[in-house]
């Protein structure tokens, strides 16, 4: 049964502005309903901030608005004022990674915290979408999404990214990806009722069996399929202490005997299958069935059964471990690719085995790993993809610890090593794109849609906003006599 989120429109403003006193437009917005615009220096300073850690740039206020109707008037002020290349920007949970939703001596909209009461609305059936919606705030976090139509209806959209607390604005604006979206695209909504997960694990240690393995798991149908498809890479020696190990637990123990003979790189195949009441009796079948199809290691396959939405939330959990160690609010020098499926071996090659030289644990970070199909994808999207009917996220999920002992986790080091696999993918022809990317001059922005795809873009941009004062985080447009966007920490 099909479903369709609705969201307001404002999530999808992104960055504007730099004036030394506030314009009187926007003064007036903060006059009319006090407290929406802040210069609170505590404020300010979570604004002038991200997840990257790698950029700051402080904002001239905070706009906390009540509904579409008061971001529209912030973009309307901005549009109006004297000042010219006054930037706005929208931050929802603060998860960019390289400045992006930043405003520099200009306003940030905080959308994760809506001024005033508003109801929430519940799910609606829609006889012509044939199937479930829900309205809400750009701002919400997906997680409080999920519970409040679990609560009322026991819905939920089947296609999520890796970590839920993240405003929904913020990773719809970015397409939003895990390992459903072979499947349904990203983050595209069909209603699912569930209540337990299986979740499975199998090692590799042949690249080339293992990609086989998931663009097979890719390409079934529904009905006989796993649900979710990903994977990750990992040093053998380094299986256990690896972050997303919390899936082994004491019901459920490692047993590495299969891999005394193996050094170097592994591979981890990660799946799920959810199931019921009415369908519990036959999920070890169909799972069986599934594995049965597929070449990893004998021995090395683990399972275990959790709740649905404890599997959706299960970063979090990673989240507060790291916390706890006061390793979380670190630098995130992260670097997402998609790489090309015909090429993703060269990939392997390359830097898997060639520039991390097989230690993953010199990668600062998880590296996942998981393919895509194309067809799934809107192409009037501006999320540039590789030019083949499946390609691959390779995703390098970095974090940089002030004071580490290791001069290859400092964030120099992993941020030249990014560049390190740039140019390597540059050099070799491998036709990767840059999710998220963060490219630092407009000829580098051409090159990254193509000639075709950017002529499009410019012309959007020209059209809807012809001053160029939305979205300058991104650093593809910068308004006119504006100075650089951020400054590199």
């Amino acid at each position: 049964m099909a479903r369709c989120l609705v969201f307001m429109l404002p999530f999808l403003i992104s960055t504007v502005g730099l004036p030394v006193d506030p314009p009187s437009q926007l003064l007036q917005l903060g006059g009319d309903v006090g407290g929406r615009l802040s210069v609170d220096p505590s404020d300010v300073h979570e604004a002038s901030r991200d997840f990257g850690g790698v950029s700051r740039a402080e904002p001239m206020a905070v706009f906390r608005p009540r509904g579409a109707d008061d971001v529209a008037g912030l973009v309307r002020a901005a549009y109006g004022s004297s000042a010219r290349g006054l930037r706005v920007s929208a931050r929802g949970h603060g998860h960019s990674i390289s400045g992006q939703a930043q405003a520099p001596g200009g306003v940030v909209a905080d959308m994760s915290h809506r001024h005033g009461e508003a109801a929430r609305a519940l799910p609606v059936y829609s006889p012509e979408l044939g199937g479930h919606y829900v309205d809400v705030w750009g701002g919400e976090l997906w997680v409080d999404v999920l519970n409040w139509t679990l609560a009322h209806g026991g819905l939920a959209p089947r296609s999520w990214t890796d970590y839920l607390y993240l405003s929904v604005g913020g990773t719809i604006s970015n397409a939003g990806i895990s390992g459903q979206a072979f499947h349904h695209g990203p983050q595209i909504s069909n209603v699912y009722e569930l209540d337990v997960v299986r979740w499975i694990r199998a090692l590799y240690s042949n690249f080339s069996d293992f990609t086989a393995d998931q663009e097979r798991l890719i390409s079934l149908r529904a009905g006989r399929r796993f649900d979710y498809v990903e994977g990750f890479v990992v040093a053998a020696e380094g299986l256990i202490n690896n972050w997303r190990s919390s899936f082994f637990s004491p019901q459920n123990p490692v047993k590495l005997s299969a891999l005394k003979h193996h050094t170097g790189v592994l591979y981890c195949l990660e799946v799920t299958k959810n199931y019921d009441d009415d369908t519990a009796a036959s999920v070890d079948q169909e799972v069986d069935a599934l594995l049965g199809e597929l070449n990893f290691l004998p021995g090395t396959v683990f399972t275990t059964d959790l709740p649905y939405v404890d599997f959706l939330d299960r970063v979090h959990t990673a989240e507060l471990k790291l916390r706890a160690k006061g390793m979380w609010e670190v630098p995130h020098p992260w670097l997402n690719l998609f790489v090309p499926a015909s090429r993703i071996a060269d990939f392997d090659a390359g830097v898997f085995r060639g520039i991390l030289g097989g230690r993953t644990a010199g990668a600062g970070g998880p590296i996942l790993i998981y393919p895509m199909n194309k067809h799934k994808w809107d192409p009037r999207s501006s999320v540039v993809t590789p030019d083949e009917d499946v390609f691959y996220l390779v995703a390098f999920l970095r974090s940089a610890l002030p004071g580490a002992s290791n001069p290859a986790q400092s964030l120099e080091a992993l941020a030249a090593q990014n560049q390190q696999i740039l140019d390597f993918c540059a050099e070799a022809g491998i036709g990767a794109k840059q999710y998220l990317p963060n490219h630092k001059a407009q000829h580098e922005w051409v090159d990254h849609f193509g000639a075709a795809r950017w002529e499009r873009f410019a012309r959007l941009k020209a059209e809807y906003d012809p001053r160029a004062i939305l979205a300058s985080g991104q650093g593809i447009f910068r308004p006119a006599d504006s100075p650089a966007l951020v400054e590199d920490s």
